[in-house]
């Protein structure tokens, strides 16, 4: 339930707090003196679109935070914590959760949930947590065939539920099966061509049989063997230097004489005979040197223009690879997951059939969920339509009777049935779909009785009526205060309205009065209690809270409302 409200900078209101709590809280008020703020505001809490013109007259911007005492666990604090924020244990398994959001002149929003800002989204998710806004627009919700089937499945319960969930299973499953059918159909001519182009590029791969990294290698033995003149002639040269044997002296040579004559006086000092052993051990890496290049210049004397020719012809040939995929690396990818996927397109007939059998056996599946869904909404609706029958009879509708019909409808992921609120205002009426045959104030009434019955199988923590009493009055309003206060005794709720016969029956009174300058400040939101009651109440049932009259009638019906049963 709601504890605290507090509205800033919201239409006509300044500042006001507002003290909910439990049981019935009645808002009254005069006319433009903010009442249904309250309900904007309250909107604006659960995640409804901010509107900047709510914003007061000369403020920069409006603001709502609520106190909403929750179960300490359960999917409302799960999502809260979802979303970065936390309650505050108060006890008994029960939580604050703090809640705010602000519309600026401009049209930017924040919102914070449990202490953290938080997308507006998210104050809509807990919205179905935590209440039920009746407006004079949900009165005409209740005329589309929509409403009126979620009504009916409020009302069956698990019944239902259970129903439904096996219903949508089922027909997202049929749905995904008849869409990809209809994709294999359709595409046939354009999946034969592809599979006739995956058979030439793997044929034409598997004929190259291209190796990773083979590209760059050809590449750099081409530019090898186009050069391999220029590189025997160095190789030549340094070998020639190193370990030659022409008449000048090459490296090894020099070396070895260079150690020879350390050697012959090495034994005189220390230092002469450890260069010798360095010269040695340079003698040593030349020679092996020496030997390495010789062995260059032979792999290049077995090279020659034919080897260059049968590189370039196969570069050409990976070259066409490359140009046809992008990368040697692509191409020879294609060998894999092209084969896969032609594999899966010349599997298209046998797929085909499998999906058919698929389909049709899903199709026999969905065939007996919407049965048993229809049975189940069938058999709900015989008892709702009993049940708020006999609520009207209490509201001051004695000779009303509401029947539910439940009756074919195109497949939709909600059922394949249409739901129908029919309602019968006199004997022997026909009865007329509630859209067309009720009034505003029969309407008025056919949702909150419907609200009374639902509350008994699908309870919800707090309901939020406005102005549920517009277009009735006298005994009518007497009714729909007291099944307000019935409707109180398992959930929170708060009514704004402007029938006193409706705010007897309150446990709270709220009120919200106009300063002068037509502001409404902090202090013009006050919980009534006494006199001050009484003098509501008599402004209500005449304008004049001082008639003695009016006084009088006010104390019989707040006496009233003392009495339930």
């Amino acid at each position: 339930m709601i504890e605290e409200m507090r509205l800033r900078d919201l239409g006509v209101i300044a500042e006001a707090t507002l003290p909910m709590g439990p049981g019935f809280t009645a808002i009254t008020g005069e006319t433009g003196a903010g009442k249904t703020m309250v309900v904007t505001g309250l909107g604006l809490l659960l995640g409804q679109r901010a509107d900047s013109g709510a914003v007061r007259a000369g403020a920069g911007q409006a603001s709502v935070d609520g106190v909403w005492i929750v179960p300490d666990s359960g999917p409302v604090v799960d999502r809260v914590r979802d979303a970065g924020g936390d309650v505050e244990a108060i006890g008994d398994g029960r939580a604050e959760l703090f809640v705010g959001r602000s519309v600026s002149r401009e049209g930017r929003g924040r919102a914070s949930v449990g202490g953290r800002a938080a997308p507006a989204g998210v104050l809509a998710d807990l919205a179905a947590d935590l209440v039920v806004v009746h407006g004079q627009s949900d009165q005409l919700r209740l005329r589309s065939a929509a409403a009126q089937r979620d009504a009916l499945d409020r009302f069956g319960g698990d019944a239902i539920a259970t129903a439904l969930a096996v219903y949508r299973a089922a027909f997202e499953r049929w749905r995904a099966l008849d869409a990809e059918l209809a994709s294999l159909t359709g595409d046939r001519e354009s999946r034969a061509a592809e599979a006739e182009r995956l058979r030439a590029e793997i044929a034409e791969i598997e004929q190259a049989a291209p190796q990773p990294g083979e590209d760059a290698e050809l590449a750099a033995r081409a530019d090898r063997l186009a050069n391999i003149e220029e590189l025997r002639m160095a190789a030549a040269t340094a070998h020639e230097a190193l370990s030659g044997e022409s008449e000048a002296p090459d490296a090894t040579t020099l070396l070895a004489e260079a150690r020879r004559a350390l050697e012959r006086t090495g034994d005189r000092d220390p230092d002469l005979e450890a260069f010798g052993e360095q010269i040695a051990e340079i003698g040593y890496r030349v020679t092996d040197l020496a030997t390495g290049i010789a062995a260059y210049l032979a792999d290049l004397d077995e090279s020659g223009p034919h080897e260059l020719a049968a590189v370039e012809e196969r570069r050409a040939v990976l070259g066409s690879l490359i140009r046809a995929h992008g990368t040697l690396e692509a191409a020879i990818g294609l060998l894999e997951t092209g084969s896969n996927r032609l594999a899966e397109l010349d599997d298209d007939d046998d797929r085909l059939e499998r999906l058919v059998a698929e389909r049709d056996d899903a199709a026999t599946a969905l065939d007996r969920a919407a049965a048993d869904l229809t049975a189940a909404r069938t058999a709900a609706a015989t008892r709702l339509g009993e049940a708020v029958s006999a609520e009207l009879r209490e509201l001051a509708m004695p000779d009303a009777s509401v029947t539910v019909e439940v009756s074919d409808a195109p497949p939709s992921l909600a059922g394949r049935d249409e739901v129908q609120i029919l309602l019968s205002a006199h004997p022997g009426a026909q009865p007329r779909p509630v859209a067309r045959g009720a009034s505003g104030g029969e309407l008025s009434r056919v949702m909150l009785a419907i609200e009374v019955v639902i509350s008994a199988t699908d309870p919800v923590p707090t309901f939020v009526f406005d102005e549920v009493d517009a277009g009735i009055g006298g005994a009518a309003a007497i009714e729909v205060g007291r099944r307000l206060a019935r409707l109180a005794r398992s959930s929170q709720v708060i009514a704004v309205t402007h029938l006193a016969q409706v705010a007897a029956f309150a446990t709270n009174h709220l009120s919200v009065v106009k300063a002068s300058d037509g502001s409404v400040t902090a202090s013009s939101v006050r919980r009534l209690n006494g006199a001050e009651r009484e003098a509501e109440m008599a402004r209500l049932l005449s304008g004049m809270p001082d008639s003695d009259a009016a006084l009088t009638h006010a104390r019989e019906l707040l006496e009233l409302g003392t009495v339930l049963d």
